[in-house]
């Protein structure tokens, strides 16, 4: 957004007598209207010639159409253009392509690069007659030329340079292709005069130079809109702007964002003079103009006035000289304050006329020191109707101009106006909006040179050029306000020249998801790195819906999961014209009346009404969110008071029809809550009357040492960390970690978040370890002392039994053992002595048959029997030893 630190002089506009002017060659028409009446002396004239009505004689090749003899030859009335092209305008290209440049969009595409590479052709030319009658030259003032062009300009009329436009750098004395231009961003509006005395009688010649700033700029543009004669005794003009409105920028301790609608259709250019209120200097900084839209061709202005002393009252005015705007005053942000208030509104859009001023008047007494308004989008019901605009600004005249609006785009605001016209020309945001470079690892999808990869990355490139002042944010003292837009209609998501892709890895095939995610990724950037105590988020379309038949699962899918992992504070919403307020399960918290998290809000601040959702279908209970309150037939506005630890909200009625759920009065405090955040990272959430929890502070015991055999369950009790009291009890996270014996690498235990953490079955070999908890409250947490568990070997058990022991024959033993292993036997009598080692099964009775026989003739006599079982898993399982003595049969 350009703007000059010079003061034009703005030539004096008057109403013109009825002369006898003739129309211009091609349908370039100069002409008067009728002398006014005195009723109407002070109405603008409607414009008398647009370059659509014109047909230009134009070069776009690249080739010079000067002599070296006379350079501006070209610009003679003899000259002969014949060959050259022929069109009506606006003229201009951006990218090769017929596109829009900034606000404008051309009639006529110019040949935008030299042939057979993407260089820039330096300079354009352009060629028109008019006819004049040199006799009425005397009855006028001056004849005034209005233009648009990017990036540089000269006029010349029959031969004469009239005027020029960032043409400083035009010095070439042998070639009239040259670079100039102002490089700004977007096509720029300006004006200028002839002399009614140097015009010719009968036919006079007009010749403009258009000049690229550089050889790589992206765009070009050339619109001559009106040519208008000025007459000597015509009454001065003196209609003000309207619409004037404070928008914020990125820095708005030290800088200001302030739109207006020109006063009158002859005003091509603005003005702000701006000073300090308790004295100074004026500062006059020149507009650009944002566009003239839905068919009034009075222009929109936007300056951002840059400079500004954090904590400053400044008073400013805009127009022109002889047409200003009253003196109106606003301050800056103070970095050292922490203490503001805002006001939020839902849907304006039906009743603006009506219940709109109504609403906003009640607001601006409710809260008089407001910083400003955040509102949740439709603020009328079709961006195409002029008059809607018209009533929605006339409720906010003073508050616009005093304070800093902040708004999000409702789908309303596409009604009739896909490519939001109306919105970028009534108010300028920060352009902080996603780009490649702030979503994230979402910008790999677009590099590489498939087919994939080429329509992603025109997605995004077209995404990050459209979410221009629809997706914002601003600090303001502490607080980050972000606004995010929910709509998601494919006309205005999809860019004019898509790339070829076939196939399910295609992004056309899932463009309103892919948006919604798009500003997900930026959405999360943006909330790790904001520096602000407290973040609110503003945005249309519900992720919890509120009315009768109405979800939006794809909003809640991506943008949910990032309000519920930054802990944003406010999601401040609208679209369903009810009123709703609530919290995300996960956020609810031991005492009633006391949650964590986020806070999601649907207002409704119009006369437009519709009917809640029945219980069984509530979005809210059937999505993991609850409802706190929840209303209908209401409209509403809300008041957030920030101060350095807390953030009030209340929610007042403003007006009620038949059927209302509330007995409240107009007037009342319809809902109220308060979250409260220390330093220390705690947040609570409380309703009116509820306490907020005293701070949470921590002790630890002495840590535990427990012995346990393995296989055996063993319970470490987490009362190895405390809470202080508190009131109401805070609610306390828990993760349990681990780490080896000797070892100080700490990892969490996945599931293990209970109280007291439950080791089941525990292994010698895998639970040797070391043991803490990590408690946390808010943000607050500590981690406990070191339990250490040990692990002993389970004891284990043999059973043995004389299977067969006769003499002459060989023994056979029978072993029962409580784990696998290998039991060896021993059979001893007198002298002699057999041994067998066999491998048993877990429970399994085994026969073992020893290998020597027993001696004959050795019948009665004393033998004795033992065995050891060696379990196969040692580590884990103690040996055993079984025997017994008998009788040899």
């Amino acid at each position: 957004m350009t703007q000059t630190m010079d003061t034009p002089v703005r030539p004096v506009r008057r109403s013109v007598p009825a002369l006898a002017l003739l129309t211009l060659v091609g349908g370039l028409v100069l002409a008067a209207t009728p002398t006014q009446d005195a009723s109407a002396a002070t109405a603008p004239p409607a414009p008398l010639l647009t370059t659509a009505d014109t047909t230009w004689k134009y070069l776009d090749d690249n080739t010079d159409p000067g002599t070296p003899e006379n350079l501006l030859s070209w610009t003679q009335p003899a000259y002969d253009a014949s060959a050259w092209k022929s069109a009506k305008g606006s003229f201009g290209a951006k990218g090769g392509k017929l596109a829009a440049v900034g606000p404008h969009t051309p009639t006529t595409l110019l040949t935008q690069y030299i042939e057979g590479t993407t260089t820039d052709v330096p300079t354009f030319f352009f060629r028109s007659t008019f006819e004049f009658d040199a006799d009425t030259a005397d009855e006028l003032e001056k004849v005034v030329g209005n233009v648009v062009y990017d990036d540089g300009l000269v006029v010349y009329v029959n031969g004469a340079k009239v005027a020029g436009f960032h043409d400083e750098r035009v010095t070439s004395t042998t070639t009239n292709l040259q670079y100039a231009g102002s490089g700004a961003s977007d096509p720029i509006a300006a004006s200028f005069d002839l002399d009614p005395e140097a015009l010719l009688d009968g036919t006079n010649t007009i010749a403009v130079a258009l000049y690229q700033d550089r050889a790589s700029s992206s765009d070009v543009y050339f619109d001559l809109t009106s040519l208008t004669p000025v007459a000597e005794d015509a009454p001065v003009v003196v209609a003000p702007p309207t619409r004037v409105i404070l928008t914020p920028t990125e820095t708005p301790e030290t800088s200001q964002s302030i739109s207006w609608l020109a006063g009158s259709e002859a005003d091509t250019t603005g003005q702000v003079e701006i000073r300090p209120a308790s004295g100074g200097a004026t500062r006059t900084l020149r507009a650009y103009a944002a566009g003239a839209v839905n068919g009034n061709a009075k222009q929109h202005f936007s300056v951002t006035v840059p400079g500004l002393k954090p904590a400053t009252e400044y008073s400013y005015r805009v127009g022109v000289p002889g047409a200003w705007t009253g003196w109106k005053t606003f301050g800056t942000a103070d970095p050292a304050e922490t203490d503001f208030s805002f006001i939020y509104y839902g849907d304006a859009q039906i009743g603006l006329d009506s219940t709109w001023p109504k609403v906003v008047a009640q607001a601006q007494a409710t809260a008089p020191d407001a910083i400003g308004s955040v509102h949740a989008g439709d603020l009328i019901d079709s961006a195409s109707n002029e008059t809607q605009w018209v009533n929605w600004f006339k409720g906010m005249e003073d508050a616009a101009a005093t304070s800093n609006v902040m708004a999000a785009p409702g789908n309303h605001e596409y009604s009739g106006d896909k490519k939001l016209a109306a919105w970028k020309a009534n108010f300028e945001y920060p352009l902080n909006n996603p780009t490649t470079e702030t979503v994230g690892e979402l910008a790999q999808l677009a590099v590489g040179d498939t087919p994939v990869a080429r329509q992603y990355a025109a997605y995004f490139a077209h995404w990050s050029e459209f979410a221009a002042e629809t997706v914002y944010f601003t600090d303001y003292q502490g607080m980050r306000f972000i606004t995010i837009n929910a709509t998601r209609d494919t006309a205005f998501l999809t860019p004019d020249a898509l790339p070829a892709c076939t196939g399910t890895d295609c992004p056309q095939a899932k463009v309103a998801e892919l948006w919604t995610q798009f500003q997900a990724a930026w959405l999360d950037t943006v909330l790790t790195e904001s520096p602000s105590k407290w973040n609110v988020v503003t945005f249309h379309q519900p992720v919890y819906s509120t009315s009768s038949g109405r979800d939006e699962p794809v909003l809640r899918k991506y943008w949910v999961p990032v309000f519920q992992e930054h802990d944003i504070d406010l999601v401040m919403m609208g679209h369903d014209h009810t009123y709703a307020r609530g919290y995300n399960d996960e956020d609810r918290t031991d005492t009633e009346g006391v949650t964590d998290g986020p806070v999601y809000i649907v207002s409704n601040s119009g006369a437009k009404h519709y009917d809640l959702a029945a219980p069984d279908k509530n979005v809210w209970t059937n999505n993991g969110a609850t409802q706190v309150l929840r209303g209908e037939k209401i409209t509403t506005y809300q008041v957030v008071d920030v101060t350095a630890d807390t953030l009030t909200y209340k929610s007042y009625i403003a007006e009620k029809v038949a059927g209302a759920s509330t007995d409240l009065p107009v007037g009342a405090v319809y809902d109220e809550f308060t979250v409260t955040k220390r330093d220390d990272g705690t947040k609570w959430v409380t309703e009116a009357g509820v306490a907020v929890p005293s701070e949470v502070t921590f002790t630890t015991q002495p840590a535990a040492a427990v012995t346990v055999e393995s296989g055996k369950n063993v319970t470490i009790s987490s009362t190895a960390v405390s809470t202080s009291t508190a009131t109401p009890a805070p609610r306390v996270a828990y993760q349990w970690q681990t780490a080896a014996a000797g070892t100080d690498a700490w990892t969490d235990i996945a599931g293990a978040t209970s109280k007291n953490l439950l080791l089941k079955k525990v292994s010698a070999t895998t639970d040797q370890h070391r043991y803490r908890v990590v408690a946390t409250a808010g943000k607050s947490s500590t981690t406990s002392a070191v339990s250490t568990v040990t692990v002993t070997k389970a004891p284990t058990t043999l059973k043995l039994a004389a299977s067969s022991l006769r003499t002459g024959a060989k023994p056979r033993v029978t072993a029962n053992a409580s784990v696998a292993g290998t039991v060896e036997v021993t059979v001893v009598s007198g002298i002699f002595l057999t041994t067998a080692s066999v491998p048993v099964a877990k429970g399994a009775t085994t026969t073992v048959t020893l290998p020597q026989s027993l001696p004959f003739g050795v019948s009665g006599a004393t033998v004795q029997v033992t065995a050891t079982l060696t379990p196969t898993d040692s580590v884990e399982f103690a040996g055993t030893t079984a025997g017994f003595t008998t009788k040899i049969g």
